[in-house]
C-alpha cells in the first residue's frame, strides 16, 4: 500500500459519522435504512458516508432480493489499525520474507505448492499457505513499478492459469494495491501478516 492509501484511510476515518457505522457493522450486516435510523441521519447521509468507506475497502455492499445489506471488511480494518504502527516501529521487517532467507516451514511449503519449474500446483485453501505462495511470487515482482492489468496477468499466468483470483488476493493481502487499472506492489511492511 502507498502511503497515499494509508492517509486516505485515516482521512475517511476521522469522521465521528463513520466511525459510528463501522461500530453497528461491527455487529453484524446493515441494512441501509437500518443504520439511518439507529444513527438518527437521512439516508442520503448515511449513502454518502457508505459510498466513503466503500472506496477503502472497509465496507462492502451485497444485495439480497430488493435489500442491500452492509458489511464490515474487519480484516482490512484490522490491517489498516497496525499498518501505521508497524510502519513507524519497522515491525514489518520481521514479516519480510526474502527467497534466501526463507524458514524451513516455508520452504516445505513453497515445494509442497510449486513444480519443478515454478509453476504453481493449485493455490493453497489455507491462509498462512496462501500467504507464503504470495509472498514468493510478489518477490519475483519490481518495487516501485507500475504494471498494467494485462502486464500482471501475464506475470501470473507464469506461475497458474487463474490469474483473475490470484490478482485478487494480492490485493486482499495487501500485497498489491490498484488504481484506475494499474497494480505497484505495496511496501513489505504493508503486507498481511503470516501467522
Amino acid at each position: 500500500m502507498q502511503i497515499e492509501k494509508l492517509i486516505a484511510f485515516h482521512k475517511t476515518m476521522g469522521d465521528v459519522t463513520r466511525i459510528r457505522i463501522i461500530s453497528i457493522l461491527a455487529n453484524g450486516p446493515k441494512r441501509g435504512q437500518a443504520l439511518a435510523g439507529m444513527l438518527n441521519l437521512t439516508a442520503p447521509t448515511i449513502s454518502h458516508h457508505l459510498t466513503k468507506l466503500k472506496e477503502v475497502n472497509l465496507v462492502r455492499d451485497r444485495r439480497e432480493k430488493n435489500s442491500v445489506y452492509y458489511y464490515l471488511n474487519d480484516d482490512v480494518l484490522q490491517h489498516y489499525s497496525r499498518a501505521l504502527p508497524e510502519m513507524i516501529s519497522n515491525e514489518g521487517e520481521s514479516n519480510k520474507m526474502d527467497n534466501e532467507k526463507l524458514s524451513g516451514d516455508h520452504k516445505k511449503i513453497l515445494e509442497n505448492f510449486l513444480t519443478a519449474d515454478s509453476r504453481l500446483k493449485t493455490i493453497p485453501a489455507q491462509r498462512k499457505k496462501k500467504l507464503i505462495v504470495l509472498y514468493h511470487m510478489a518477490s519475483l515482482l519490481e518495487s516501485g513499478r507500475k504494471y498494467e492489468e494485462k502486464e500482471l496477468n501475464a506475470f501470473i499466468h507464469s506461475f497458474h492459469d487463474d490469474h483473475a483470483t490470484i490478482r485478487r488476493e494480492f490485493i486482499i493481502g495487501s500485497i498489491m494495491y490498484r488504481e484506475n487499472g494499474i497494480y505497484e506492489l505495496n511496501p513489505r511492511e504493508m503486507w498481511a501478516t503470516i501467522e
